[in-house]
């Protein structure tokens, strides 16, 4: 039987799925020490984990990487996770590392899951809570270590940014037992004695244990309770805490926190340079209108000619007065007209007018016009009114005209 030839990629195929199919190789967890350690601008990460004996070649894709909590270094002891496979291009059998974790703290990871799902659950979390933080602090309360590097890194870029503000630094232990009460304390003690407008908790970098303190319980609620807005400012960049999902702000490092925490003297500087060159650009024009104005009232006839001014205005008030005294004149003869026009009508239309021409007016002895022969019968008393007076007859006989 003739041997079988592969080729080069065929035997690397084969051999990664064998590898592929193992069930112990698909998801295994490997106890190591980072070496080679390098961060690509893809955002993958390789190194090698190797122990007394041996090294292992591994790479962690990005998706992967910004899951973790910690910042991987060489010389560092994790226990990584993921699969065993061969890369084909280069037949190199490597680790797949899909999750990280420093050896020997699997249980603070877990405690501080347990511990994020409870304060979220008690709402401590909730973007309602959060606080606006003052846009120009008077005095800013700094709670941290006052042996660290990190303290003197915020005081210098206070100064350095807006040397207005006042700065008061609450010393504490920041590691250990007993730093999580003493932090607590210092938070309460600030807003019991409204010692600040603004407070700054944190710390420089360290391990997880070294930053256990602000994964504390007792400083959740201390800077949940707190009436003076809290900037959380734990480590490095990759660090998260407790403390920076409770805080009305969360600072990358406590420079970054110094930064976010006060205005830039410089750029108020430009503010204020840019507001007085409008302010001046918005008076000057206020001024020219004005100066437009007062030339105005200044050229007009009446501060030119004060007396010829009013002469002309007595000219003008006398032509009303002489158009006025005319127009009433006109109306009141056009009245009068129609008064004696209407007077001549009446006169016309008077009864008393006919009774001139010989004509008389006859009523019953009611008082009523007599305008039939019906109206009366002989014997009825009735009442004749002549121009001149009026007659009392009484009805001899009547006739009805056919």
């Amino acid at each position: 039987m003739a041997q079988q030839i592969l080729s080069v990629s065929q035997l690397n195929e084969y051999i990664r799925g064998k590898l592929d199919s193992d069930v112990l190789l698909g998801g295994v967890a490997i106890r190591g020490e980072i070496s080679n350690y390098k961060m690509y601008p893809s955002g993958h990460h390789y190194f090698t984990l190797k122990d007394e004996a041996s090294a292992l070649k591994c790479v962690m894709f990005k998706g992967n990487a910004m899951r973790l909590r910690f910042r991987p270094d060489n010389g560092v002891k994790v226990i990584a996770m993921g699969k065993i496979s061969v890369y084909p291009r280069d037949g190199v059998y490597q680790l797949y590392c899909t999750a990280m974790a420093m050896d020997g703290i699997g249980d603070l990871y877990s405690a501080f899951e347990e511990l994020k799902r409870k304060l979220a659950a008690q709402g401590l979390f909730d973007q309602a809570h959060k606080k606006p933080l003052p846009q120009y602090p008077g005095t800013i309360g700094i709670i941290t270590s006052s042996a660290g590097a990190a303290i003197h890194d915020m005081l210098r870029i206070l100064r350095k940014r807006y040397p207005l503000t006042q700065v008061r630094l609450l010393p504490v232990r920041v590691q250990g037992v007993e730093a999580p009460g003493e932090i607590a304390a210092a938070i309460r003690y600030a807003n019991y004695y409204q010692l600040a407008d603004l407070l700054i908790v944190g710390r420089g970098g360290g391990s997880i244990e070294d930053l256990w303190a602000f994964n504390d319980e007792r400083v959740a609620h201390a800077i949940y309770d707190s009436k003076i807005p809290v900037i959380s400012a734990v480590g490095h960049e990759p660090d998260v805490t407790i403390s920076d999902f409770v805080a009305d702000l969360r600072a990358a490092t406590p420079s970054n926190a110094a930064e976010l925490g006060v205005p830039d003297q410089d750029a108020l500087r430009q503010a204020l340079d840019s507001m007085s060159a409008a302010m001046t650009v918005a008076l000057n024009r206020q001024l020219k209108g004005a100066r437009q104005h007062l030339n105005m009232l200044s050229a007009s006839p009446a501060l030119q000619s004060p007396t010829g001014y009013l002469d002309q205005k007595r000219k003008n008030l006398t032509l009303l007065q002489n158009r006025l005294l005319s127009a009433q004149s006109r109306i009141v003869d056009r009245k009068n007209q129609q008064f004696i026009a209407c007077t001549a009508k009446l006169d016309a239309m008077s009864p008393l007018k006919v009774l001139t021409r010989g004509y008389a007016l006859v009523r019953t002895d009611e008082g009523d016009v007599l305008r039939s022969v019906s109206q009366v019968e002989p014997g009825d008393r009735i009442v004749v009114s002549l121009s001149d007076g009026s007659l009392a007859a009484a009805v001899t006989e009547k006739e009805s005209a056919q």
